[in-house]
């Protein structure tokens, strides 16, 4: 394996210190630069053009997030491999979005470091297993969140123009007699439009159906 040429960024002067002391007797891995903040590791790495970044997330002048939305863009050949204190999913997924190659925890062994970095060398990414949960998870409730928000989607697409306009009369509190008067129907017009609503999305009566109507955002 080539030397795999690295810059650390990270505000905290003891911890990039230590990590970049990992690296001092491994002829495989070697740091060419390092940086406090967000904007001194957008230099380092338009200047060095380094194989890996070992970013931190809670940098000033530029968070770890926001370099990588912009490496995305103009450095795309650096991979990153984020090295955080947070385990917060929120955290780890937008990373991975952003196109982070990996994401460690500060706690994480001098082992799993050295085998992060020369994974991701080889372009592939690396994650621990406690985040590689986190990400599975995070990813199984986003499927979740897209079929209930497309089953909502279709619960809507189902009622015809006329049955949304009454369903929301219906839950604004009028009368069956008096949506039929403010849209020109008959009382037993509007009750059977009431009565096929109900049967399209599966309640039993209309309280039950304006209650869905207002939770489900259909009005």
């Amino acid at each position: 394996m080539s030397t795999i040429r690295v810059v650390v960024a990270d505000d905290h002067t003891v911890v990039r210190k230590g990590l970049i002391a990992l690296f001092d007797n491994d002829p495989e891995i070697v740091v060419i630069g390092e940086a406090e903040d967000g904007n001194q590791a957008l230099k380092q790495i338009q200047e060095l053009a380094p194989d890996i970044l070992l970013l931190d997330i809670a940098m000033p002048r530029m968070n770890g997030l926001e370099l990588l939305s912009v490496m995305a863009k103009h450095f795309p050949a650096t991979k990153t491999l984020v090295m955080s204190m947070y385990d917060n999913r929120e955290y780890i997924l937008k990373s991975i979005e952003l196109g982070a190659y990996g994401y460690l925890l500060k706690d994480s062994s001098k082992d799993e470091i050295k085998k992060a970095l020369k994974t991701i060398y080889t372009r592939e990414k690396y994650f621990s297993p406690s985040i590689a949960n986190i990400i599975v998870d995070g990813y199984i409730q986003k499927t979740k969140n897209l079929v209930k928000s497309a089953e909502d989607k279709n619960e809507k697409s189902i009622l015809s123009r006329k049955e949304k306009i009454i369903l929301k009369y219906l839950a604004q509190g009028l009368s069956s007699r008096e949506i039929a008067e403010q849209l020109d129907l008959s009382v037993r017009t509007v009750e059977v439009h009431r009565a096929r609503m109900m049967k399209k999305l599966q309640v039993k009566n209309a309280v039950e159906l304006v209650k869905y109507a207002i939770q489900n955002k259909m009005v």
